[in-house]
């Protein structure tokens, strides 16, 4: 039986050990980032892009970039989220597929790639933005997906950006936003820690 949505949500952990000798298969990653894209964007931009790191060359390189956090060795996968920029320039194409599925017409489909224009020419705080939103959204969904399917994961922060983008030879488009690990677990791991009380961090109007 499949794990309710509530119950993979309240069973993930931020996984620090990892059984490095576990790999997942491309099919299996690429599962993952399938996934990973149903997460929702402004416009349906879809401004995200996905590494996954899996040989032992780039995961070295990446691991040297994550200022040497282990895990980024010992994951199966590590993948480098990144949001895309400019990507009002790509919304047509983007949006094409669901006008060829009847979801929207050619008459809304203009409109959105009008508003989008209009909004993020020349407007590099929104266009950043947008990108942070968009890929951070992608890796919770990536981060759930993977918990579904009974892997561990776990978001990092910690690394080098600038350092990240000249390994990884990254257009200049595309900002590293966060890297998430996944893999099968190791002994040793954190449960969940506790959470602030609702009450503490929810306002009602």
């Amino acid at each position: 039986m499949h794990a309710s949505i509530q119950e993979i949500i309240e069973s993930r952990v931020s996984a620090n050990n990892y059984d490095s000798s576990r790999k997942l298969s491309n099919a299996e990653i690429s599962e993952l980032v399938r996934l990973a894209t149903l997460a929702p964007s402004a416009y349906n931009f879809q401004n995200w892009k996905f590494l996954a790191v899996v040989s032992d060359e780039a995961k070295q390189r990446l691991q040297a970039a994550a200022f040497n956090q282990q895990k980024v060795s010992d994951a199966a996968v590590t993948f480098i989220i990144c949001g895309t920029l400019n990507a009002h320039t790509q919304l047509e194409p983007s949006l094409r597929p669901s006008v060829d599925a009847g979801i929207i017409d050619n008459k809304m489909l203009t409109t959105w790639v009008s508003m989008a224009e209009q909004s993020h020419t020349n407007n590099a705080v929104l266009q950043r933005d947008e990108a942070l939103r968009s890929a951070s959204l992608a890796a919770m969904t990536l981060m759930l997906a993977a918990q579904g399917k009974g892997l561990a994961s776990c978001a990092l922060s910690g690394f080098d950006a600038d350092a990240v983008v000249r390994e990884f030879d990254l257009h200049a488009t595309e900002i590293p936003v966060m890297l998430i690990t996944v893999g099968h677990a190791a002994a040793g791991n954190w449960p969940q820690k506790p959470r602030k009380q609702v009450h503490e961090v929810m306002q009602v109007l």
